[in-house]
């Protein structure tokens, strides 16, 4: 790794790790690895391997790519883990002959993942989600009760981050096997939320498909079958169902449903705290920037409203990066359509410091990148670079 480079990484492993609260002690600690090294890499006088980088990134519980912008590093890992993914939901109902694990050490597991998916960390999801997919098979099927709902809730959030990284990374054939089992695994739960959830994570199959109109009726039966908003979590998850709705109907030109499912969002995201609900983020952030994806979904007239929500407002830092980039990306899309390109490419730029394995993986960022690589051909050596890492020349 070259002196700049080794420099760079080092400033950013020092930056996440202050902005963590934490000494480089407290990291080398974490990370399993001495005061020494964690100085040397910081003052870019060491280059980290891979096993050190991917410790010290768990420690700061941030994706590697976060710290070293290697494109190729995590599309290799992600990529290989797809078979295995693959091969550990082949036989879902077929009962493996091993004994399950401890519930509650595969739900803390499996709680990982969620947390991963949320921070658009999908190597560490795709390193570990074949081993928890067959966990969560096998517990389920060696259980009854109690314990076998519990199970049925596990292998729903198992699959749910699993599909994160088959969708994202263009599996759409897998990411399709891997939402069916979630619904699967839902149906087992007896639960109305965690088929509501499912029912919120099925729409990707219809986005993928272009079938809008259909993802639209699909939601909208999911929100007559939903329970009445008396609590919290019911709130929420119905209110994420209309918020999903009012993004799929605006990509359908619905503009009735659009505006029905966006005033019940509302209503419902302002009633709860912003939160994750069955993995799910929701609340009154999170509705405005849905708000956003509608206005550019619509597009033509309707793309002023996306400028002026940015205008007063941008994602907290609370939300997850994955919903925070996201903004960024729909942004930079209106401001390209807006012309004014260099305000997109700096909102995509936030986008990738945010979360850059969410931001290259994702169509629209790339389409933006491309387009105004196009506008401003001559224009800075940052451009081209980030053209070049996003895959968009």
């Amino acid at each position: 790794m070259p002196i700049a480079s080794r420099r760079e990484v080092g400033q950013r492993i020092a930056t996440i790790r202050r902005a963590r609260r934490m000494t480089q002690a407290d990291l080398a600690r974490a990370a399993y690895v001495s005061l020494a090294t964690v100085k040397g890499i910081e003052r870019g006088a060491r280059s980290p391997s891979d096993d050190t980088l991917d410790s010290i990134a768990a420690a700061l519980n941030v994706d590697p790519s976060r710290i070293v912008a290697d494109s190729t590093r995590t599309d290799s890992r992600v990529h290989a883990a797809l078979p295995d993914i693959s091969m550990a939901i082949a036989a879902y109902d077929i009962p493996a002959d091993t004994a399950p694990r401890p519930l509650y050490e595969l739900g803390e597991d499996v709680g990982e993942l969620v947390k991963w998916r949320l921070a658009t960390q999908y190597a560490r999801i795709a390193e570990h989600a074949p081993r928890l997919l067959t966990e969560s098979l096998t517990a389920l099927h060696h259980t009854s009760g109690a314990e076998q709902l519990r199970a049925a809730h596990i292998l729903a959030a198992a699959a749910r981050s699993a599909d994160a990284v088959a969708y994202k990374f263009g599996a759409l054939d897998l990411s399709a096997r891997l939402v069916e089992l979630m619904r699967w695994a839902a149906d087992q739960t007896e639960s109305h939320i965690a088929q509501a959830t499912a029912a919120y994570v099925r729409t990707e199959t219809f986005f993928a498909a272009r079938a809008h109109a259909q993802g639209l009726r699909a939601l909208e039966q999911a929100i007559d079958a939903c329970p009445s908003p008396l609590g919290t979590v019911s709130t929420a998850a119905r209110g994420a169902l209309h918020m999903r709705a009012a993004v799929i109907a605006g990509r359908s030109g619905d503009m009735d449903a659009v505006n029905l499912h966006l005033d019940e969002a509302r209503a419902l995201g302002d009633a709860v705290p912003e939160a994750a609900y069955d993995g799910t983020q929701f609340g009154p952030d999170s509705v405005r920037a849905h708000e956003v994806s509608v206005a550019v979904s619509l597009g033509q007239e309707h793309l002023q409203r996306a400028l002026d929500i940015a205008d007063e407002w941008t994602p907290p830092d609370r939300l997850p990066e994955e919903r925070q980039s996201g903004f960024w990306i729909e942004l930079a899309r209106a401001q390209v359509w807006a012309g004014r390109p260099d305000n997109a490419f700096e909102s995509l730029k936030v986008a990738r410091f945010i979360a850059p394995q969410h931001t290259r993986e994702h169509p629209w960022a790339r389409e933006a990148a491309a387009t105004i690589r196009r506008l401003k051909r001559a224009d800075a050596e940052s451009l081209t670079s980030f053209t070049e890492w996003i895959g968009a020349v």
